[in-house]
């Protein structure tokens, strides 16, 4: 057996559990030897669950950091602190995995783009929607050009009623914004990858504060509570490209709609089009006809057996750990995920302004 890599997990709420642990925990070449969180209960609850046997438990990341044998670090933290502690663990000689969106400002994330290529250490954002089986057929489909030039697309992110009333979603200062900054960057990712386009020239965006205003709100996680609801509940942009290809976000928490899609996006393009809208659809014209294609994404095979499946934050701690081994670009690289943060707030700018934000 290869090296077997030391992983030290700062951040032990709901993405740690619901994500990283589980699919971390499947892989043979790993070991979760520490656990940080400003609320030491969740740690050790964590290091009991997932840990090695004498995992360190600690409130404050430091610590984690002066561990010479720690091979990577898992930044699962509120938006206002993936910067620093991202940084910190660079310098300290980690590889980084740090949760989605990059920082809470593009200058915070550029920041963390250069001090990985200055200490030569691998930086990832968890972008994990990119590893679903549709992402990645699509994504197949794009790169072989079946689609040809991709001149319009929309990111979609959209919930009916959905507020995170957990942890820190609502407050603005820790976060820097509500469903754009949460949800909308998935969408945006996932769309600028398809396109492999990340020249933006001009975003115009606005945003809204109009269901957030309710008391006793239906909601999937109960009722929010108007005075602590300081972000935004919906967010919408136009983004157009250096090469005139536009794109359209839309974001929300809670929006009076039955169109209801989150970490999806649509795509034309002149040989093609393509949705994620009713599981993956490709359309097109050949022999001068007009032509729809549902895309069959399960294995198949033998009846009442599909075989092994992993899920898309399995595959995304796999490609993770394989791309360190191997000494390759994550498949998120930081220079990609620089981008959507400049185009966030980029938007945010705009819908504060009221003006067209240009890139230089």
């Amino acid at each position: 057996m290869g090296k077997v890599y030391r992983v030290g997990i700062i951040g032990c709420g709901g993405i740690a559990n619901g994500k990283h642990l589980p699919s971390l925990s499947k892989l043979n070449n790993v070991e979760l030897v520490a656990f940080c969180d400003i609320v030491q209960e969740r740690a050790e609850q964590a290091a009991g669950k997932y840990g090695i046997e004498g995992a360190q438990v600690t409130t404050d990341y430091k610590e984690l950091l002066k561990d010479n044998t720690i091979d990577i670090i898992h930044v699962l933290t509120p938006n206002d602190s993936h910067a620093e502690i991202s940084i910190a663990s660079l310098e300290a000689g980690k590889h980084v995995m740090c949760e989605k969106p990059m920082a809470k400002t593009a200058a915070d994330a550029k920041r963390m783009m250069e001090t990985a290529k200055r200490t030569g250490k691998k930086l990832t954002i968890g972008y994990n929607n990119r590893f679903r089986n549709d992402s990645q057929y699509l994504k197949e489909l794009c790169d072989a050009g079946e689609l040809g030039h991709i001149y319009f697309a929309k990111a979609h992110a959209v919930r009916r009623r959905a507020v995170p009333t957990w942890g820190v979603f609502l407050d603005e200062e820790k976060q820097g914004g509500g469903p754009l900054i949460d949800i909308g960057t998935h969408a945006l990712d996932l769309t600028l990858w398809m396109m492999d386009n990340y020249k933006p020239k001009v975003v115009l965006g606005s945003t809204y504060h109009e269901l957030a205003k309710r008391e006793n709100a239906a909601n999937a996680w109960g009722p929010w509570d108007p005075k602590k609801f300081t972000v935004e509940d919906s967010a919408f942009g136009m983004i157009v490209m250096e090469n005139g290809a536009t794109i359209m976000l839309e974001s929300s928490w809670a929006l009076n709609t039955l169109e209801v899609d989150e970490a999806k996006c649509t795509l034309s393009g002149t040989e093609g089009g393509a949705d994620m809208k009713n599981g993956l659809r490709i359309n097109g014209e050949k022999f001068s006809r007009l032509y729809t294609k549902d895309i069959e994404l399960s294995s198949g095979g033998v009846a009442f057996y599909e075989g092994g499946k992993e899920e898309a934050p399995d595959v995304e701690m796999r490609k993770w750990i394989e791309a360190i081994e191997n000494d390759t670009d994550p498949v998120v690289t930081p220079e990609q995920a620089f981008v959507v943060s400049q185009i966030l707030e980029a938007l945010y700018e705009s819908a504060r302004t009221g003006k067209a934000v240009y890139f230089d």
